[in-house]
């Protein structure tokens, strides 16, 4: 029956792109078809119960900067479908081996004061920029064009450039600044010394300071699930577990959207794209893969620092050495003893999402694409080293290599969560110079393999909405 209709637009993919690709075609009084080959909304930014019952586990994405921030999602009323934003007292917490911990706190003045000498430097490089970010960030979350800010986005790129270890070397003086940035910068999940990953800390350190790195209440499946909810509201459709292997396959319409990576475009569309556009995805290139567990806990992680109780994110990577050391072994296809791990603590600050008294704990390292090395000893060891008796907490973890991630999201490709590595020559024309365009006219790419890139801040499905606007309706 749905093959036999027709309509302006089919999306293929319910992640947070593909939604917003629907939605700015709704918006627009277009009809549009949303085909998701899981049984449940949302791509990376899913919740379910993976370890015990009533314990409630974000699949991929867990805290969301980008997303409350984000120049697109800031204008639909998700607080009406049953979004409700969760601010810890800090963003962020780095814990060091003294004991001690580092916050990235919603100030940029106090999160200054905790940094000694480095207080100055620190309030010279984020504070303008975090003044700015409202207005700034529509410039950066964008393909290539003519900014609305120019000065502002040349003070930014002088930074941003950079690569992140020469930034913070050049920039900081303490152990604990240096180590603040390198933690936040490694989300590029590039080696800090690749040009133009100091980036990746400037703009999820000013979106900290101007919408702070919130979680959702209940769980990251209900902001997909507000999303789908305004999407139907406007008209738009949605079916469920239907995988599409071939454009073949979809009904007739005048646009096709495909919140995919390249891998997969190239496979569906086949024939119907020119060899030199086929041969131009194949060129693309997938990053490093991500080793994520989740763990049902009887108790709070047991922190050294108390600092780390304040926050839902944590960074644990020790100095700016060891975190760049991991990066780098992850790049080049081997495995850190000391992984740099990220840990988000979500049931500190949202007693739903376990029973009464327990925890959950959600983490994961970056490791070589693709790889079988079991990392949950790295991974629990590092958690050890700065919460002693950690493990006496664990009631059951999931563990989830790459090919588990990409089993339950086809879009991350042996564990790349962004769509392909953001390395300088894949951070502005992605996937190649047509951006969201195709060979084939009318078949657009709307995924985190667009600009702006990774993260969950729905700009690639709505940049590439809009050009299928301007050039078929």
């Amino acid at each position: 029956m749905i093959k036999s209709r027709e309509y302006d637009a089919v999306v293929i993919g319910t992640g947070p792109n593909g939604l917003a690709a629907a939605i700015t075609l709704a918006q627009a009084g277009k009809s549009v078809i949303v085909f998701e080959a899981n049984p449940t909304v949302g791509g990376g930014v899913r919740s379910a119960e993976l370890t015990l019952p009533g314990f409630i586990h974000d699949v991929c994405s867990a805290v969301y900067p980008l997303a409350v921030g984000s120049p697109f999602f800031r204008t639909l009323p998700l607080h009406e479908h049953g979004v409700e934003w969760i601010q810890p007292p800090a963003p962020l917490a780095h814990p060091l081996d003294d004991g001690t911990a580092v916050l990235l706190q919603r100030s940029v003045e106090e999160t200054a004061s905790g940094l000694g000498k480095d207080a100055g430097a620190y309030e010279e490089l984020f504070g303008w920029l975090a003044d700015c970010w409202n207005g700034l960030d529509r410039d950066i979350l964008a393909p290539p064009h003519r900014p609305q800010h120019p000065l502002w986005l040349m003070r930014f790129g002088y930074s941003a450039i950079q690569p992140a270890h020469r930034l913070a070397i050049h920039r900081f003086r303490t152990v604990p600044a240096r180590a603040l940035f390198a933690g936040i910068a490694a989300h590029s999940m590039l080696p800090l010394g690749h040009w133009g990953t100091a980036a990746f800390c400037l703009v999820l350190g000013a979106a900290a300071h101007a919408f702070g790195w919130p979680l959702v209440r209940g769980g990251a499946q209900r902001l997909a699930d507000a999303l789908s909810a305004y999407l139907i509201s406007l008209g738009g459709e949605i079916v469920l577990g239907r995988s599409i292997r071939s454009l073949e396959e979809l009904p007739h319409s005048r646009a096709v959207l495909c919140d995919l990576t390249p891998r997969q475009v190239a496979t569906i569309g086949g024939a119907r794209f020119t060899p030199a556009y086929r041969q131009k995805l194949s060129r693309f290139r997938y990053g490093m893969g991500a080793y994520k567990i989740d763990w049902a806990l009887s108790a709070p992680v047991p922190w050294k620092a108390l600092e780390c109780r304040r926050a839902a994110t944590v960074h644990l990577g020790g100095t700016l050495e060891e975190i760049a050391a991991s990066e780098q072994a992850a790049w080049h296809g081997q495995h850190a003893s000391r992984p740099f791990v990220l840990v988000v603590q979500p049931s500190l600050f949202d007693s739903s999402r376990a029973p009464a008294g327990k925890h959950t704990l959600w983490g994961y390292c970056h490791v070589p694409n693709g790889t079988t090395t079991d990392m949950t000893e790295p991974i629990e060891k590092q958690i050890e080293r700065f919460a002693p008796g950690f493990r006496d907490c664990i009631l059951v973890r999931t563990v989830a290599p790459p090919a588990e991630l990409e089993r339950r999201n086809a879009n991350l490709i042996g564990g790349d969560i962004n769509g392909g590595a953001p390395d300088i020559r894949q951070l502005f024309l992605r996937p190649n110079r047509k951006l969201y365009s195709t060979s084939e006219k009318g078949v657009y790419l709307c995924s985190a393999s667009t600009p702006p890139g990774g993260g969950v801040h729905g700009m690639c499905g709505h940049f590439a909405a809009l050009r299928a606007l301007r050039d078929i309706f």
